[in-house]
């Protein structure tokens, strides 16, 4: 019979933040042994020890520990990226702008997403282009699926869609093909490298997006979230370019307002709140955002 390593007994055990280093490529096997050596000799703990012995730095440490804990995030300085840089919470989760996300979610969580009420679809929508609700909904995505709620971001901007963009995703079908009866809810997508995360795609874009969304099927879609998952995002176009948000955000009955920092006109913004809460949804809140130049282009 093959005996096990120390090293892999204890990985098997405990899942030390060791062996969280190894498997996440930061620190080869006889890294590990020599780390664990030091660490008895001079009574520290793994992660300082590494990083004394030079063999990791201080930010590969954090990332060891998150993952440890299940709190799920990318390193920066990664080669290969499996989501974009634009989804900063999915790689500087101890940033400044990740706390205001993380203070965000936190109001949300009060106001809005109850699992027992049936209270988990949340829309965000906004009256202009370049206003960063693609962004703002990724991201929000990404912390609520790293306080271990099970989380479903959908794409329902059909006109000019950017989640697949964000998240390395291919687009030949998602909710335009399931709102079309094409294809099933199979059109979701885990996102393996961060827990709890899933993404459905926007699909192609379809001549009749709004057509799609006041159709049947999408109630129907998101009365199977909600048996399925915590909390739901769906990400929308602006209402300048159509009515869409204002239909998805009846369908899910609760909105987040996004605007942008010296753009919105606040009388169009005043307009949306009130038509929407004049058509019985609740605006949950509002968002200032800044937003990235790229998101500003398109989003």
């Amino acid at each position: 019979m093959k005996m096990s390593s120390p090293l892999q007994e204890v990985r098997r055990i405990n899942r030390t933040i060791g062996s969280m280093m190894v498997d996440a490529g930061l620190l080869t096997e006889a890294d590990a042994e020599r780390v664990m050596h030091y660490q008895r000799e001079h009574g520290i703990r793994f992660g300082e020890a590494a990083v004394r012995l030079g063999l990791v730095s201080d930010a590969d440490v954090q990332f060891a520990l998150a993952r440890q804990f299940d709190y799920a995030y990318l390193p920066s300085d990664a080669t290969q990226r499996p989501v974009s840089e634009e989804v900063v919470a999915a790689y500087q989760p101890f940033s400044a702008a990740v706390d205001q996300l993380v203070a965000i979610r936190s109001q949300l969580m009060l106001r809005w997403f109850d699992r027992g009420d049936q209270r988990q679809v949340l829309t965000v929508v906004g009256t202009d282009r370049g206003e960063g609700r693609s962004y703002l909904a990724a991201n929000l995505a990404v912390v609520f699926s790293q306080l271990g709620q099970r989380t479903l971001l959908i794409d329902a901007n059909m006109r000019t869609p950017r989640q697949h963009e964000l998240f390395h995703l291919d687009n030949q079908v998602g909710l335009s093909t399931v709102l079309s009866g094409r294809a099933q809810t199979e059109v979701v997508v885990r996102i393996p490298d961060l827990l709890g995360l899933t993404v459905m795609p926007a699909g192609p874009t379809p001549p009749n997006p709004l057509e799609l969304l006041s159709r049947p099927l999408l109630p129907a879609l998101l009365s199977h979230a909600r048996q399925s998952y915590d909390v739901v995002l769906v990400d929308t176009p602006a209402l300048s370019v159509g009515d869409d948000g204002a239909i998805v955000a009846m369908r899910s009955g609760a909105a987040l307002a996004v605007a942008r920092n010296g753009s919105t006109r606040i009388p169009a913004f005043n307009d949306l709140v009130r038509g929407l809460t004049d058509s019985g949804v609740a605006v949950v809140g509002s968002v200032l955002n800044e937003v990235p130049l790229t998101e500003r282009a398109s989003g």
